[in-house]
Formats: C-alpha cells, structure tokens, sequence
C-alpha cells in the first residue's frame, strides 16, 4: 500500500493539466551505436562457450532502450560488449559509424553495485571520470558540483560513501556518470541493490530529469530483469533469449506518453505482452522444437537447463494456484503476493518443467500431476515428484550415473566437467545446487558436502 501511495503521489505531482501534456523531443534519428552480427563467448571446457549469437542492434538519440531478459540472456554482456569494456568474440560494435577498437568514448556506465571508493568523498569519486580525461582541477570541480546538485545530493560534497544510504550511493553512481556528459549512459540493474521505496523513488527521479531536458545524455541503455520497470521506462524493449545462447528473440516499442500509469490498461496490456514474449516457448531457438517443447527424447542438460528454483519455492507456488482453483493470472498473483511478475518466472519454469503446470495466456495452469502434487501429503508429493523428474536430464544423469557406479558414488567434479562444455562456472554450480535439492527432496541420492559426493539413495523412492 504505502509503494502504490507513493507511486500515486509522484504520478499526481508529475501529472500537468491534459491539455499540456508534453512529450520529450522525438528520436532524432541520428543512430549513436549499432552492433551487427555480434557473438560473444568465453573458453570452456570443450572449445568455445557462446553466450551472445547474431545481435543486431541500434540505439538512437533521444531514446531509452531497456534490455530484458532472465539470468543468462547475456543482457550484461551485451551491454559491456556495447560499452567496449568487452570485445565482441565477432561482429562489429560501432559508435556513430566507428567500429569500437577499446572502450566506447561517447559511453558512461552505472553499476549495480554502486563500485564508489571509499576513501574518497562524494565530490572526489564524481570527479573520477573527468581526472581520468585530465581535465583541470577547478574545470572539473565546478562541473562535479553541477553533477551533484543535479541527482539532489548537493550538501553531501564532502561526505564518505559509508555515511551514505543506498540510494545515496547510487546517486553518486549517476553522478559520476553523468558529469563527464556522455551521449549514452548504460545502466546495469541500477535500482536491484535497493530496497522497493527507494528504487521507485531514484526511478522516477530519473525519469523526471530526462522529461526535463536538463538531462547531459542524449540516449539511455537500460539492463533489467524486471518487466514492470522496462515499460515503465523504455520507449524500445529489446528482449533477449538464453537458450541455447543469448539472441534477441523480439524489439517492442513501447508507445506510451510519459508520465506513465501502472494501473491503466494499456500499461498492464503492454506487461502482459513482453511477459508472454519473455515466457513463450515456441520463440525460442532450442533444437528439436515440437509445440514449444524440446523431445523428451533429445533432451539434455545443454539445451534444458534447471531453472534456479528450489523444491519448497516450486511447492508453494503449486500449492497457491491450486488454492484458487488451479488456474490464475499470473500478473495478478504476483500483485497479490507484492512482487514483480518475473519475480515467479523461475518458478513458473520449473512446474512447466516438470509437466506440474502450464501457462495458457497470460495464466498459470495446473495439470492432473501438478494439482496432486500440490494437494498431496508429504510422502505422496516425494512420490510424485520422483516420477516428475525422472525426465529432467540433469537428474536423470546424476542418478544414471550413480547407478552404474558399483560404489554408488560419485564425485562432483565429475558433472562439473561435463556440464562445463555448455555452461560458464556460476551456471555450472547454479545447476547442481538445483540438481541437488531436487534429487534430494525426491530421495534419488544424497551429496555430502565435505568430499564433494553423490551417493545414491537405495532406501527411498527410486525412479524406474
């Protein structure tokens, strides 16, 4: 209640009479960066591990561009691929016609992290960039203060980061971005690391300095995983895919004047779209597609990946949708519980995974197994959910393997190889934490973590 208030209050504030709506000056058309056929990836195990496919990209003045996408899109890559902290593995990244060779002039950057020094002030990390560009000591003083002045922090010239609250800090960020007035700033999930308040306030503020003209950049590229701060933002959505690598599965243009309503239709129309274009199957490149569903008969852990949601997150999100009838809106169920839509996206992925549920629209639906899952006693749901993840390829290949080993026993290391040819370390580890707890819940094997061991469990339910 109070964040809807409070989203209220800003909207009435910002909101002049109809008549003297005023939209920020169109795109110019002048096309500021562009990338063509960039793929990126990294050293694996077995040769080279894409992350990035075939981007084709172009942001131009006088736009805010948001990359959405789940974990492992690549979205970040591309945005340090874009910025020229990254070198593209091929393709061309260009800024106004110049392929990139080193980092991108007409760029700065905000981190999610903040990544301020601490042992300098407020006024010194601000001045950072423009010391870098050996600009003189009062010349850019005088602009560090203008900077500050700009993101409200003005008063706060002489503080340390440690004194500074988290939106404090992030202004700084914006700061120290801002004064060395680049063309485009690029924002990686600038607001994640605050608390809802403060993320909605910083957000808006932005926004506001944007509308106002008093803005020193000329296009934003926003990184984000949050399909509700997207539209409220962008005017294009680049939306990327992650399997089998990240590729732009669809650009929408977003087409609402500022100051946007959460609460109006089309706003909820638009959320409701990029949802089905971040969820829908049938979008994505995998191999062997059939109704938007890999084989079961081909499928690997390469190409179906466990999604990072844990037994007891999978569980109540089951049991909540059976409670209203096993089937619900997923945009309303996530405003009820006061998150964000993709806030249940890995959830919404694992019951679709385990054939537990399927999203028909905009809704979730229980299927015969999922509505007995969530209904069932605790013994009888590790049944069902043993039988369920017989085919998930990953278990399937730790229990397989186990089996085959006269011991019982076997090794992590030994999935950490195999699963490197197709994932980077985090995604390796992220996919045997899950394989983990959901082997464990349905009492295939257990995993000591001392000697880093699978040992397959003879006295539970076993898959046939």
């Amino acid at each position: 209640m109070v964040l809807k208030a409070l989203r209220n209050l800003r909207a009435a504030r910002r909101r002049p009479a109809a008549s003297a709506v005023v939209d920020r000056p169109a795109v110019d058309g002048e096309v500021l960066l562009e990338t063509i056929a960039l793929t990126k990836a990294y050293a694996g195990a077995d040769g080279e591990l894409p992350i990035l496919s075939g981007i084709d990209l172009r942001v131009r003045a006088g736009e805010v561009v948001a990359l959405l996408g789940k974990s492992g899109s690549g979205k970040s890559t591309l945005l340090r691929c874009v910025a020229g902290l990254v070198a593209p593995s091929s393709g061309t990244v260009s800024y106004r016609g110049v392929p990139l060779t080193a980092s991108n002039p007409g760029t700065a950057m905000v981190f999610q992290s903040f990544a301020l020094l601490p042992w300098l002030t407020v006024q010194q990390n601000v001045e950072l960039g423009l010391e870098a560009k050996a600009v003189p000591v009062e010349e850019r003083a005088g602009a560090a203060l203008r900077a500050i002045d700009l993101v409200g922090l003005d008063g706060f010239e002489s503080a340390y980061p440690k004194e500074l609250s988290g939106g404090m800090r992030q202004r700084v960020g914006f700061a120290r971005a801002l004064v060395v007035e680049p063309d485009v700033l690029m924002m990686d999930e600038p607001f994640s690391a605050l608390d809802v308040l403060t993320a909605e306030n910083l957000r808006g503020e932005l926004m506001e300095l944007w509308e106002s003209g008093r803005f020193p950049t000329r296009a934003i590229v926003l990184v984000t995983h949050n399909i509700e701060e997207a539209v409220l933002m962008a005017d294009r959505i680049v939306v990327l895919g992650a399997r089998p690598y990240g590729t732009i599965r669809e650009v929408l243009d977003v087409g609402l004047r500022r100051p946007r309503d959460r609460e109006a239709a089309a706003f909820q129309e638009l959320v409701d779209r990029v949802y089905r274009v971040m969820t829908g199957r049938v979008k994505e490149a995998r191999p062997s597609v059939r109704a938007g569903v890999v084989e079961a008969e081909r499928r690997t852990p390469a190409n179906t990946p466990l999604p990072l949601a844990g037994v007891d997150g999978l569980s109540g999100l089951a049991e909540m949708v059976a409670h209203r009838g096993g089937r619900c809106g997923l945009a309303d169920f996530a405003e009820d519980l006061g998150l964000e839509v993709d806030d249940v996206l890995p959830q919404v992925d694992a019951l679709e995974l385990l054939a537990f549920a399927e999203v028909s629209g905009d809704d979730l639906v229980l299927t015969q197994s999922g509505d007995a899952f969530a209904r069932a006693d605790v013994q009888r749901s590790k049944r069902i959910f043993a039988e369920a993840v017989a085919d998930v390829p990953l278990v399937k290949l730790i229990v397989t393997s186990l089996r085959q080993n006269p011991a019982g026993t076997q090794r992590a290391g030994f999935f950490r190889d195999l699963l490197a040819h197709n994932f980077t370390s985090e995604q390796v580890t992220q996919q045997l934490e899950t394989a983990t707890d959901w082997g464990r819940y349905a009492e295939l094997y257990s995993y000591e973590a001392e000697p880093q061991e699978y040992h397959l469990d003879t006295t539970g339910s076993q898959m046939s």
